[in-house]
């Protein structure tokens, strides 16, 4: 179970020691049928994750039989995607009964909390957890257990990238041999995340567990499940009304097969979906293999698309034919559109005339009688072009209005902080024009702190921070070095860019390093929230293959403004072990 669940609650108990071996530290967190405790396992000198049935339900021999077979049920299973159960425990606490489920305790945080966190998940990210979780599906199948509940409250994420699944306490045997202590008239299971059979109540086998896990990748892309009513009751039979919504409306650039794959998992007949999790990952793993997309076109998650830039143009990053995915990056052709040359491409065969006339001689023949005096030597008088008062009037008013025009150029430059004179006369990637801008965008940060609330590191290159906002591209912050893209499970890594005080315009951000996922934050607080949860709901997301520059309006003002990395590119400054990282060449606000 995971170290880090929310609802970690002061003791409700007195201080005990389950079955003389295993010592209750703290509540972690709590459900509708049981307790999770840290715990210590006195006899080997490690944590464990404590699942205490609750007293109001352990009186219950039914509940408390149920309980008890989760144990022997999961101890049979041995699979490094599946918690590990240690033991199995009915002692007294506090002069009351009580039974427990010693498990391996898992280091990371849940892929519900994830998602409350981060709303959607890269298409790399989701198909990691389905080939996860179809493993251990397969090997619960394979020994004739239905999971029946899997949602992605019971899928947990260490912060190496490890996917475990967790709680098989409502788990029926497929053979159908036992009794599973549960009415034939109550659904089994989270009603959104049902498969039609349960909801039916027919007899289910492992396609089940198949079908509920196409909801939850579902929802990781999609960033809601597809089938939601005003009740429970809505919910669970909106499957049996309707098909789902296409995820590629929600999600238009997937890599190829995925949204079939998801589409096939939500069959509502058992036999349209895949046969077992083997085949399931076998079929992710080679989506996975294939080579990247461009995404650049992907405007699902472009929450200020069409809203034109200002301020400095992009680092040296930006050249040819680029594409944003999911940015408003300072021009259109980096919002998404590629760069191509204004002419047509030359027909094969070289020049082509227009339609119409046919090419080849003339209609007529020149009839022109020769002439026989020769030419004037200087062309006659009446014919020649006098400057008269009306073009030398207008060459004046001319000459007036650009210097004009020089004077209001130079005099706005001056006066006008948030301005960017002349920003089209420089070329992309001048690392010395962009620092002579300084003074109009990067000033008006007051001040750069990093932020990786969820880091065990002393920093994460502080000493780099001043390289964000310095005006030149040829410098820039660096995340650490991380072994994966993921930074080992952490929900995100960044800089917080204080304004000074509440400002609104457009924050615009030169990144460095590539494949990339960034969110942006903006918090009008008199300090900067401390955790991601602090920060609610992002006001920018990209994504893309090739570094870029993004923008942000502020439309509601805003003091300080986080921009977070949740996936890191390969770096060759890196360590061959860790070589994953994210760079900021610079932000500035217009």
């Amino acid at each position: 179970m995971s170290a880090t669940l929310p609802g970690a609650n002061p003791a409700s108990l007195p201080p005990a020691i389950l079955g003389q071996r295993y010592r209750l530290e703290r509540k972690l967190a709590q459900g509708g049928m049981a307790e999770v405790w840290l715990g210590t396992d006195l006899s080997l000198t490690r944590h464990v994750a404590v699942k205490l049935l609750k007293s109001n339900l352990a009186a219950d021999p039914i509940v408390a039989e149920r309980f008890r077979r989760e144990a022997i049920a999961v101890a049979q299973l041995s699979h490094p995607n599946i918690v590990a159960v240690y033991d199995a425990i009915d002692d007294v606490i506090g002069g009351a009964r009580r039974q427990a489920v010693v498990m391996q305790l898992v280091d990371g945080k849940s892929l519900r909390q994830l998602l409350d966190e981060q709303n959607r998940l890269s298409p790399e990210l989701t198909m990691h957890i389905g080939i996860c979780v179809g493993a251990a599906l397969d090997c619960a199948h394979r020994a004739n257990l239905v999971h029946r509940d899997i949602k992605p409250g019971n899928i947990l994420i260490t912060l190496d990238g490890r996917v475990l699944l967790t709680d098989f306490g409502i788990a029926k045997g497929l053979d159908g041999g036992d009794d599973d202590l549960t009415s034939p008239n109550v659904m089994m299971g989270t009603a959104k995340y049902l498969s039609p059979e349960q909801v039916r109540g027919r007899k289910l086998d492992g396609r089940a567990d198949l079908y509920s896990l196409g909801l939850v990748l579902y929802e990781c892309l999609a960033g809601r499940v597809p089938f939601l009513g005003e009740t429970d009751a809505d919910t669970a039979l909106a499957r049996l009304n309707r098909d789902p919504t296409d995820i590629t409306r929600l999600r238009p650039t997937l890599p190829q097969g995925l949204a079939a794959l998801i589409h096939r998992l939500l069959a509502l007949r058992p036999s349209d979906r895949y046969a077992t999790g083997a085949e399931l990952r076998t079929e992710l793993q080679r989506i996975a293999g294939q080579p990247k997309q461009d995404y650049g076109n992907d405007t699902s998650r472009d929450v200020s698309r069409g809203t034109p830039s200002r301020g400095r143009p992009a680092g040296p990053a930006l050249s040819g034919a680029t594409t944003l995915p999911s940015a408003t990056g300072p021009g259109a052709a980096r919002r998404g559109t590629p760069v191509h040359g204004g002419r047509a491409p030359t027909p094969v065969g070289g020049y082509q005339p227009r339609p119409g006339r046919p090419a080849g001689a003339a209609v007529r023949a020149d009839r022109t009688p020769p002439s026989t005096v020769r030419p004037r030597q200087q062309p006659n008088r009446k014919f020649e072009h006098r400057a008269g008062p009306s073009s030398i009037v207008v060459g004046v008013l001319l000459v007036t209005a650009f210097i004009v025009a020089v004077v209001l150029w130079v005099t706005i430059g001056r006066d006008d902080p948030g301005s960017n004179p002349g920003s089209d006369s420089v070329v992309p990637g001048d690392s010395t024009a962009l620092t002579a801008l300084t003074g109009s965008g990067a000033a008006d940060i007051v001040s750069v702190q990093t932020f990786d609330p969820e880091g065990t590191d002393p920093e994460e290159r502080d000493d780099l921070i001043a390289n964000a906002t310095d005006g030149n591209v040829a410098t820039a912050w660096t995340t650490l070095c991380y072994e994966n893209r993921f930074m080992s499970g952490k929900t995100g890594v960044g800089l917080v860019a204080d304004l000074g005080s509440a400002r609104s315009g457009t924050f615009t951000v030169v990144l460095g390093s590539a494949p990339y996922q960034v969110k942006v934050f903006a918090s009008a607080q008199g300090t900067a929230p401390g955790t991601f949860g602090g920060w609610g709901t992002p006001i920018g997301e990209f994504n893309g293959l090739e570094a870029q520059t993004v923008s942000v309006e502020l439309t509601t003002p805003a003091r300080f403004v986080l921009v977070s990395f949740n996936e890191l590119g390969t770096d060759a400054g890196c360590t061959n072990d860790n070589d994953f990282r994210g760079s900021i060449q610079e932000m500035y606000i217009a």
